[in-house]
């Protein structure tokens, strides 16, 4: 890209129930942007209320893209959403309109904005077969310990749960002799970027991410889980380890009462947004412009990225 006048590239991150999507609309609306979701339960059809999806009337405001690419029991490897990130953004510039980036999936965001370059190791069945028959019998915890051994840092990029992602590093580790977060390359993005991270008293948050379940729950969030069974997929897809899915699995198949599994996945989500910040502000760099939320005017957001798009 030397030479070439860098595009720009509006990210808007923080953890989960912060307000991200709300703020990416009215960014669009009025920036002529286009979303690029950077979110890795958004991306599988019929799992909408408890991916906290854009619904239709959402989606009808501004573009969105990378919603809905698999189907619940399929994968999309890092590598591949990057891929189809890069393309959209490229595409979304190739038409005189501006990226956004929204979303709460740090690897994704810092893989895109970093300019990472995802190792191509092909799948070993056998040894996916075999960490998988580990962590059954082990438990999720067990797994990620052995990635933890081999790589540390690699480790405290990925939940325990995401027993997917696990084995995934692991089979980087094991094929190629060197640790999976030393392998993730880096180039010099082709973009001009300015970050906002939203965020807002950590006690506040915790009851809006509550409030946000209570209301999918009103929506509809259990009876989505039960016609995914309904549908034929299962509770051992990575796609069914989500925030809620989970809790609402054992509800469902193994009569765990309602509201302990959802007091569960109120626990869960709280702590997923501990592993938000923590990802976020060991990748800050002093690079995100931090807005709290509580008393942030969205319209002096827009005029701030107004005023950058503005600058050369």
């Amino acid at each position: 890209m030397a030479g070439e006048r860098a595009l720009p590239l509006i990210v808007i991150l923080g953890p989960t129930a912060s307000g991200k999507t709300g703020a990416g609309i009215a960014m669009g609306q009025t920036l002529d942007g286009e979303i690029v979701s950077a979110d890795s339960r958004q991306i599988y059809r019929y799992m909408d209320i408890g991916s906290a999806k854009p619904t239709p009337e959402q989606r009808a405001l501004v573009p969105h893209h990378l919603l809905d690419l698999v189907d619940p029991d399929q994968t999309l490897s890092m590598a591949e959403w990057l891929a189809q990130a890069q393309a959209v953004i490229a595409d979304i510039h190739a038409r005189g309109r501006l990226p956004l980036l929204v979303g709460g999936t740090g690897q994704y965001i810092t893989a895109l904005i970093e300019g990472w370059s995802i190792p191509r190791v092909p799948p070993d069945e056998q040894l996916r077969a075999d960490l998988e028959q580990f962590a059954a019998e082990h438990g999720a915890i067990a797994l990620h310990e052995r990635l933890r051994a081999l790589d540390p840092a690699g480790a405290e990029t990925i939940h325990p749960n995401n027993i997917r992602r696990v084995i995934r590093a692991l089979e980087v580790c094991e094929a190629t002799g060197a640790r999976w977060s030393d392998l993730q390359r880096k180039q010099p993005p082709p973009y001009r970027i300015r970050q906002y991270g939203l965020t807002m008293a950590r006690e506040q948050l915790y009851a809006r991410a509550d409030a946000r379940l209570d209301q999918m729950l009103v929506d509809g969030f259990l009876e989505e889980v039960r016609r995914l069974f309904e549908q034929g997929y299962h509770r051992e897809l990575p796609s069914m380890s989500g925030l809620g899915y989970a809790e609402l699995t054992a509800h469902l198949l193994d009569g765990e009462p309602l509201d302990a599994a959802v007091l569960r996945a109120k626990h869960n989500t709280h702590d997923f947004i501990r592993r938000q910040y923590t990802w976020f502000r060991g990748h800050d760099g002093g690079k995100i412009l931090w807005q709290d939320v509580e008393t942030l005017a969205i319209n002096a957001l827009i005029e701030d990225a107004a005023g950058w798009l503005k600058q050369e």
